[in-house]
């Protein structure tokens, strides 16, 4: 096996039109949170990357639906994907959102790069083109039946029932997204990526493992999913894939490129690329080298992603950073397969999900009791299911009865034989011992059986075997109930306390080691435990690697002496009523709007009123509906915008503070309230005659306050 120096991790850009639900949580983050607190835990160096991925069609059909900009969308599912995450535990060094300017100059920079040296093909093609909205349809903007497996709504780019990847041309009785008319066909001009010129290297890399004639990773360790999968598409023959798109949000094509008016880059080539920026922003706020853990031979690159997202990551991006050059490909692209729920594929479009941020709502403190259930059925080699009865009887019957019995029974038992304190022992007395060897109940032999328990899970992670791993986890708890079980330490303290003194110390020890071994599954217990243990917290810096050398050179991982806290319950048992609401709601909810409160994504924040005013005061103000009709940057002032406002009987100018919210591009067109008969002042060199009223948070977020769209312009407002 190739020896790395440093280790980067990614997981899926989430897609910032929608919520988080469980099998999104199972599919790509969960292991990948898992790995990257093992690898921690060793000692590695290793930084975990993801953000939001904010471009592209399905943000813009989101905003025309529920009638409001790309970025009002983006703003709102990026807060509640940074609560989500740091709710259920996902311990990402750098979290970025793909609409920062340094993406979009990374983006930019990386097409320009492959355009400089030809690597594009500039193809005209017939491209779908929707009469009535008067503009070309991107993939998702164009809905069909599949070719392979005969679901009607398809997307242009991908059927979410089969999985397969699509081209908008391959859908039988295209409709467009916009108007539900069938589009006709014009000519379009695109840049193309010739992957048919790389399948050799391609699947090189893919089959067997090596680049440019040199190891580069073993395919053995790679899922045969995901093996198949790409395999499948090589045999297919590799076809050249466009670039870009004829979108008005996204990643501009760099206008150095000649026809790049109009131009925006395919979402599947800027979203990847969205690691990158984020590595780089995480290095730039650490003062760290980010090009040492993207381009150093001795850095190791792994994608945790979900099996739809397959292709994009083992062929498309991997070609990508191969022609641009002095980048690092993947070793392992672990991808999962997809959970479905009660019985059906989880749907976001029918509200058929259980949404994290809900979850985290309703029922806090269950967490890791979450983190757990999907772990166990994590869908890593085939579709798996979630199930609330499932769930309940896995909090009750494993971590209730299993775990958090056990850790309660040796704490309680140590106050109340030792007053808290880890009891010394005399390591020639015999117990009845776990180990199953000759040397089995001797201490220091039980304490080597401990560490190779530790050793089975610690292999498990590092072959992405996360339902194994999780399962070895488990079997030290029921290692160590075996040892209680087996010497009885309630019956024989009286009569033969050095014995129970060899039990106590060495059931401590394995309390002390599930509380470091845990943290990787379970982290917000893994912390109670700590404390009650009056253990130090973990700080991911190569404990548990210290603790298996400990244990290896015959040391003590709990010292006799220790004083431990009063013994809780880690976890109490979950009633029927309780799960029952959760059946209900989700079958109440099916074929519902998503909810979405804003209290789910962020604290309510209230500014304070101001001073009470008159009626006579209020009257002298004028606010009238009206239309931004042009709008650009004022030069020098990054947060002010020159906007042109049609009040229906005039036109004004006024500078406006809202650069910072909103592109000059995304609220042309825009009703909004304005305040008329405001005096004139001047703002840098411009007369602004005017102000469009915001409603601002405690935070100094704004916001347009929306005219109804059928009034006319220049309505008063009272």
């Amino acid at each position: 096996m190739i020896q790395f120096k440093r280790h980067l991790v990614t997981a899926a850009l989430p897609y910032a039109n929608g919520p988080l639900h469980v099998g999104h949580l199972c599919g790509a983050y969960l292991p990948a949170d898992i790995y990257v607190r093992f690898q921690r835990l060793m000692g590695k160096d290793i930084v975990f990357i993801c953000g939001s991925d904010e471009h592209g069609a399905a943000i813009t059909m989101r905003a025309l639906k529920e009638k409001k900009t790309p970025s009002e969308i983006i703003n709102t599912y990026h807060e509640l994907f940074q609560k989500t995450f740091q709710g259920i535990g996902i311990s990402f060094d750098y979290y970025h959102r793909t609409s920062d300017p340094l993406h979009h100059q990374t983006s930019q920079e990386f097409f320009l790069n492959l355009y400089n040296k030809g690597a594009f093909r500039e193809i005209e093609s017939e491209q779908f083109y929707d009469l009535s909205s008067q503009q070309f349809l991107a993939d998702r903007y164009i809905v069909g039946t599949c070719p392979k497996c005969g679901n009607e709504n398809a997307y242009g780019d991908q059927c979410e029932n089969c999985g397969s990847s699509l081209n908008p041309t391959d859908l039988i009785n295209p409709k467009s997204v916009i108007s539900g008319e069938t589009p006709e066909k014009r000519k379009t001009k695109h840049w193309y990526l010739p992957l048919d010129e790389y399948e050799t290297w391609i699947k090189d890399f893919i089959v067997n493992g090596t680049l440019d004639g040199q190891e580069h990773h073993d395919p053995d360790l790679w899922k045969n999913h995901v093996l198949g999968q790409c395999k499948s598409w090589i045999e297919g023959g590799l076809q050249p894939r466009a670039m870009t798109r004829d979108l008005d949000w996204g990643v501009d094509v760099p206008k150095e490129i000649p026809g790049s008016e109009g131009k925006k880059l395919y979402v599947w080539m800027d979203a990847p690329i969205g690691y990158i920026s984020s590595t780089k922003q995480w290095a730039k706020e650490q003062n760290k080298d980010w090009e040492s853990y993207w381009k150093d031979p001795e850095s190791e690159l792994i994608h945790f992603i979900g099996k739809d997202n397959i292709v994009f990551h083992c062929i498309i991006f991997p070609a990508i950073l191969k022609v641009h050059g002095g980048y690092n490909l993947p070793s392992n692209v672990p991808a999962n397969q997809f959970m479905n729920l009660e019985g059906n594929k989880i749907s976001t479009s029918r509200n058929w999900a259980v949404w994290v941020h809900e979850f985290l709502e309703e029922l806090p403190g269950l967490e890791d009791s979450l983190r757990y259930y999907l772990i166990k059925n994590m869908p890593e080699q085939k579709d798996s299911e979630f199930t609330w009865k499932g769930f309940q009887d896995a909090h009750n019957n494993e971590l209730v009865n299993n775990l958090s019995n056990f850790i309660h029974r040796v704490l309680s038992l140590t106050h109340k034989y030792y007053k808290g304190v880890v009891p010394d022992f005399d390591p020639d007395e015999i117990i009845e011992g776990v180990a199953g060897d000759e040397l089995g109940g001797f201490h220091d032999a039980e304490l080597i059986y401990l560490f190779d328990l530790i050793q089975e899970v610690n292999q498990h992670i590092r072959e992405y075997d996360f339902r194994a791993a999780l399962k070895a986890l488990m079997d030290i708890c029921t290692a160590g109930n075996q040892l209680l079980q087996n010497n009885e330490p309630w019956k024989i303290q009286k009569s033969q306390p050095e014995t129970v003194e060899v039990v106590m110390n060495l059931a401590l020890h394995y309390v002390a080691a599930l509380s470091m071994t845990m943290q990787p599954f379970l982290p917000f217990t893994a912390i109670k435990l700590r404390k009650m243990l009056n253990l130090p917290d973990l700080n991911a810096s190569g404990e548990l690697e210290d603790m298996l050398t400990k244990i290896a050179e015959g040391e003590f991982i709990i010292e006799a002496g220790h004083k431990i806290e009063e013994a809780q319950y880690l976890f109490t048992r979950l009633d029927d009523e309780l799960i029952q609401k959760q059946i209900d709601k989700l079958h109440h909810s099916e074929n519902q709007t998503i909810p979405i409160n804003s209290e789910t994504i962020m604290e309510s924040k209230h500014l304070p009123l101001k001073e009470t005013i008159s009626y006579d005061d209020f009257a002298k103000v004028d606010v009238r509906t009206a239309k931004i009709i042009a709008a650009e940057k004022v030069a020098k002032a990054d947060k002010l915008l020159k906007l042109e406002i049609d009040l229906g009987f005039e036109k004004r100018t006024v500078v406006s503070g809202i650069a910072e919210y909103y592109k000059p591009e995304e609220i042309i067109g825009r009703q909004v309230v304005f305040l008329a008969n405001l005096a004139p002042r001047k703002l840098k060199g411009i007369d602004s005659n005017g102000m469009i009223l915001m409603a601002e948070d405690a935070d100094g977020r704004l916001t347009f306050i929306s005219a109804k769209e059928d009034w006319y312009l220049g309505s008063v407002v009272k």
